[in-house]
C-alpha cells in the first residue's frame, strides 16, 4: 500500500461518501487511488466551490466534508472557501498535493507554501513529511475538524509521500492529543447562576446564533425557550434555530434585522447571548447589550467569550449539553407582559416596502417561494442584496438556511447547494443568488449536469452589484462606481448550452404560476426575476 492508498482507506474509516476537488500531477495518485474506492468523486470547476460544496455537504449531513486539489494555483484558489469555512466554524477536512518532499522551497514549479498561506483561516494544518504517519493524520484532522468550535484543518501531502509505502496501515480507534481537549459540558455553578437571575429577570431574551446548528441543539433551545416562554431573536447564522413563524421568535438582529428584534435586545433586562460572536454585524453597538442587564454569553470556544462585550456570567461549552442542564434546572419565571409588548413592537415595526409593480417584488417573491417550498427544504442564500433579503422574508419551516455569515463570499451558494443536494438526496434543495454572485458560480451548472445534481436556482437579476450600489446611493449621493453589470450572459442561452429548464418572471402578475412550475419537478431549473435596478434592502 502507498500513501495515496492510504489516504483514501483514512476516508472510507472515516465514512466519507464524496470528495469535492479538481485534480493535476500533485494530487494525482490520491486520485489514480480513489478510482478503486466507493467514495465518489465530483469534479468542481474551480478549486474555491469545492470547499464551499463540502460546506454545504457538511451543514446538512452534520459530518466533516472534504475537498482534494492540486498544489499551487490549485491550493490558493481553495483559499477563500477555507476562510469562509473558518468564519462560520463549518468542519472541513482539505487535502492538498504538494511537490515532492526535497524540493520544497526551492520554488519548483507549482510550489506554494499552502500551510504558511491559510495559517489564519485553519484550525490546524498539518505537512506530511512521513507516509507512516498519514493514518494518525487524517484521525486527528477529522477529530480537530468536527470538535469543540469547529472548522477546517488542512493536509498537505507532497507527491513522493502519496507514491511511498507505508509499513503497514493501521486506522486508529481514539484520538488522544494532549495539547487539545475542547471543553463540552458547562459548569454546575454556573449554570446554576444562569438559572437564578433567569428566576429573577422581567425582560429576558435569547439570542441564538449558528452554534446552536452546529452543536445540533435547537430542539433543546426551543423546549427550554417553550417551557419558561422565552422570546427568541437570532444572528444570521442562526436563522433556523426556530421556525419563523414560532411565536416566540422575534426575527433576526443587526443592521439588517428586524427593528423589533434590535429593539427586544435593548430593552432586555437578561441577554442570553449563545454561539454568537458578538460581532459587528449582530451587534454594531456592544455597550447596548451590556447597558442596565445581565449578559450570559454561551460559547464552546473559551476565546469568543468577553472578546467583543464582558459578561456577567460566562459559560463555555457544546450549546446542546448547557440547555440539556438547564432544562432540569427548576424555576419559576413569568413575563406575559413583555411577550406582549415584543408582539406590539412587531406590529408597529414591520418594514413597510413600496415595491414597483413593473418589476419583480423580491421580498414578497422570496415570502411565496418559502410558502411553496416543502415543509422540510433547504434554501441556500448568496451574498448581496439577494442575501438581506432572504434573511427578513424567507420563511422557515422545519428546513434549513444557509449562508455565508463571517465572510459573506459572494458565489458560495450554487456550490453549497449542490453539496447540501448530496447529503440528503430527498430534500428539495435551492440556491437564491443575484446576478453578481451568480456569474462568480455559474460554472457549476456543468458540475450539476456531469454528476446529476438537481438543484434549483433563483438568479435576481437587477445589472448592478446591488448591495455596493446600495451603498455608493447613501454614501456617495448616487455616484456609482464598478458595480454595472452590462455585458452579462442571456441566461436562456446559458441555461439551454447547460441543457438546463429555464424560466422568466418580470413582474409578481404570474409569480404564482411559475413557481409551481419551478417547484414541481425534483430537476434542475434556472428561474431568473427581473428586479428594479435601484430598488433597497431597507
Amino acid at each position: 500500500m502507498i500513501g495515496a492508498d492510504a489516504i483514501v482507506k483514512c476516508l472510507e474509516a472515516e465514512g466519507v461518501e464524496y470528495v469535492f476537488g479538481y485534480p493535476g500531477v500533485a494530487i494525482c495518485p490520491f486520485y489514480n487511488s480513489i478510482l478503486g474506492s466507493p467514495i465518489q468523486t465530483i469534479l468542481i470547476r474551480t478549486e474555491q466551490n469545492a470547499a464551499h460544496a463540502a460546506s454545504g455537504l457538511t451543514r446538512v449531513s452534520g459530518k466533516p466534508g472534504v475537498c482534494a486539489v492540486t498544489s499551487g494555483p490549485g491550493a490558493t484558489n481553495v483559499i477563500t472557501g477555507i476562510a469562509t469555512a473558518f468564519a462560520d466554524s463549518i468542519p472541513l477536512v482539505c487535502i492538498t498535493g504538494q511537490v515532492n518532499s526535497e524540493l520544497i522551497g526551492s520554488d519548483v514549479f507549482q510550489e506554494a507554501d499552502i500551510t504558511g498561506a491559510v495559517e489564519s483561516f485553519v484550525k490546524y494544518s498539518y505537512l506530511v513529511r512521513d507516509v507512516n504517519d498519514i493514518p494518525r493524520i487524517f484521525k486527528e484532522a477529522f477529530h480537530i475538524a468536527n470538535t469543540g468550535r469547529k472548522g477546517p484543518v488542512l493536509i498537505d501531502v507532497p507527491i513522493d509521500i502519496q507514491n511511498s509505502e507505508i509499513r503497514k496501515f493501521a486506522y486508529p480507534e481514539s484520538v488522544s492529543m494532549r495539547t487539545y481537549k475542547p471543553t463540552v459540558k458547562g459548569n454546575m455553578v454556573q449554570i446554576k447562576k444562569v438559572a437564578a437571575e433567569l428566576e429573577r429577570a422581567k425582560r429576558p431574551i435569547i439570542c441564538a446564533g449558528g452554534g446552536i446548528l452546529l452543536s445540533d441543539g435547537e430542539k433543546e433551545l426551543r423546549t427550554f425557550a417553550e417551557k419558561h416562554q422565552i422570546p427568541v431573536v437570532s444572528t444570521m447564522m442562526g436563522i433556523g434555530v426556530m421556525p419563523t413563524r414560532h411565536p416566540l421568535f422575534f426575527g433576526m438582529v443587526g443592521n439588517n434585522g428586524k427593528p423589533y428584534a434590535n429593539r427586544a435586545m435593548n430593552e432586555s433586562d437578561l441577554l442570553i447571548m449563545v454561539g454568537a460572536r458578538v460581532a459587528d454585524r449582530a451587534v454594531s453597538q456592544p455597550d447596548l447589550i451590556t447597558n442596565n442587564k445581565v449578559l450570559i454569553h454561551i460559547d464552546v470556544d473559551p476565546a469568543e467569550i468577553g472578546k467583543n462585550v464582558g459578561p456577567t456570567i460566562p459559560l463555555v461549552g457544546d450549546a446542546r449539553h448547557i440547555f440539556e442542564d438547564l432544562l432540569l434546572q427548576e424555576f419559576a419565571c413569568e413575563h406575559g407582559k413583555w411577550l406582549d409588548t415584543l408582539n406590539e413592537y412587531k406590529k408597529q415595526m414591520e418594514p413597510k416596502r413600496k415595491p414597483d409593480p413593473a418589476y419583480v417584488d423580491p421580498a414578497r417573491f422570496i415570502t411565496m417561494l418559502s410558502e411553496k417550498m416543502e415543509e422540510d427544504g433547504i434554501y441556500v442564500a448568496d451574498v448581496g442584496q439577494n442575501q438581506i433579503w432572504s434573511c427578513g422574508y424567507h420563511i422557515v419551516k422545519a428546513g434549513r438556511f444557509l449562508t455565508s455569515g463571517g465572510m459573506g463570499t459572494m458565489g458560495y451558494s450554487i456550490p453549497a447547494a449542490m453539496g447540501a443536494k448530496l447529503a440528503d438526496k430527498g430534500k428539495q434543495v435551492i440556491a437564491v443568488c443575484g446576478d453578481g454572485s451568480f456569474q462568480m458560480s455559474m460554472m457549476e451548472l456543468a458540475t450539476m449536469r456531469q454528476h446529476h445534481i438537481p438543484v434549483k436556482i433563483v438568479v435576481l437579476k437587477n445589472n448592478y452589484l446591488g448591495m455596493v450600489r446600495e451603498f455608493q446611493h447613501y454614501t456617495y449621493k448616487d455616484n456609482y462606481s464598478v458595480v454595472d453589470l452590462s455585458g452579462s450572459p442571456d441566461l436562456l442561452k446559458l441555461s439551454s448550452a447547460y441543457d438546463m429548464k429555464f424560466l422568466r418572471l418580470e413582474n409578481m402578475d404570474k409569480a404564482d404560476e411559475i413557481l409551481d412550475e419551478f417547484l414541481k419537478d425534483d430537476e434542475s431549473v434556472l428561474l431568473e426575476c427581473i428586479i428594479n435596478p435601484m430598488d433597497l434592502v431597507r
